[in-house]
């Protein structure tokens, strides 16, 4: 399932409508708490690339897994693909800042996340688990190493105290 994106801060709310009716369509209840941080990583996602790039994007939702691998054995990945070779970086933030801390709080709410290149622009995905017992021992949250070859940071895939954007 994907979504067309215009540079457009009006669509943000547009992609935020889209994803809850296909979660909704993929027996996700609009009141799981799944739902709600889904929706919220949606909208900081798309918010990252129409504000930062000033590129048309794609939102790409897809749920993996399900019935045949256990009862709630299921991932969400969301991707958003743009054609803007702008990468995200790290950047410090005080206290008073208003903006900047929206792939934090990608880091702080996926099970995991990443980048890569893609042709001249790059995706940015991030997935989250949906089972039904909590996870087990720590989790990978912004590391680099992931099921597909991400781009790392020059320091390291995380950065404590720090926010991301595409600058």
């Amino acid at each position: 399932m994907q979504l067309e994106i215009r540079p457009d801060p009006a669509e943000v709310g547009r992609a935020r409508r889209w994803a809850r009716s296909r979660l909704a369509g993929s027996g996700i209840g609009a009141d799981e708490a799944l739902a709600e941080t889904l929706v919220l990583l949606v909208s900081e996602l798309v918010t990252n690339a129409v504000v930062h790039t000033g590129c048309p994007a794609v939102l790409r939702l897809s749920l993996t897994g399900g019935d045949d691998d256990g009862p709630g054995e299921s991932t969400v990945r969301l991707e958003v693909a743009d054609s803007s070779s702008r990468a995200p970086v790290p950047r410090c933030l005080d206290d008073d800042a208003t903006g900047g801390r929206g792939l934090a709080l990608v880091d702080g709410l996926a099970d995991r996340w990443g980048w890569i290149v893609e042709g001249p622009g790059k995706r940015i995905w991030c997935e989250l688990d949906r089972c039904a017992r909590p996870r087990e021992g720590g989790t990978d949250r912004g590391s680099a190493a992931r099921a597909e070859p991400a781009v790392a940071y020059p320091q390291g895939p995380t950065y404590e105290g720090f926010a991301y954007e595409a600058v």
